[in-house]
């Protein structure tokens, strides 16, 4: 009878395991979720607002930098431009506009102008 109960345990903990083990790649929903390859731009934004090379310029180098997707985060303060690299499958032009716009509660920088670029220099 202790053999037969200790049978019966083993088997619905080893049942129990195999059954609560999740695949990493599938979703709650049960549908499995793909790697999409990344799709690199490079665009030139032009910044409004900037007074100086470090609170302002580089404010703005750092806080995009740190934003999902963006890859490489350059800001002139001379030239008054940004130019940033990002995969297009995490966020958009605009998105990175948006955030540019959106730092000090939108009331110090504001993006302008946005140009594709092939290569930064």
């Amino acid at each position: 009878m202790q053999k037969t109960l200790l049978i019966l345990i083993m088997a619905f903990v080893l049942f129990s395991c195999n059954g609560a083990k999740k695949d990493a790649n599938i979703n709650k929903s049960g549908i499995e979720k793909q790697e999409i390859a990344a799709s690199y731009k490079s665009i030139e934004v032009e910044i409004e607002g900037m007074t100086c090379e470090i609170g302002c310029a580089k404010t703005i180098e750092s806080k995009l930098s740190k934003v999902e997707g963006v890859t490489y985060s350059k800001v002139n303060f001379v030239g008054k431009i940004g130019q940033f690299t990002f995969d297009e499958n995490k966020i958009s032009q605009d998105d990175i506009a948006k955030k540019i716009s959106g730092i000090g509660g939108g009331a110090l920088y504001k993006a302008t102008k946005i140009t594709e670029i092939e290569e930064i220099k």
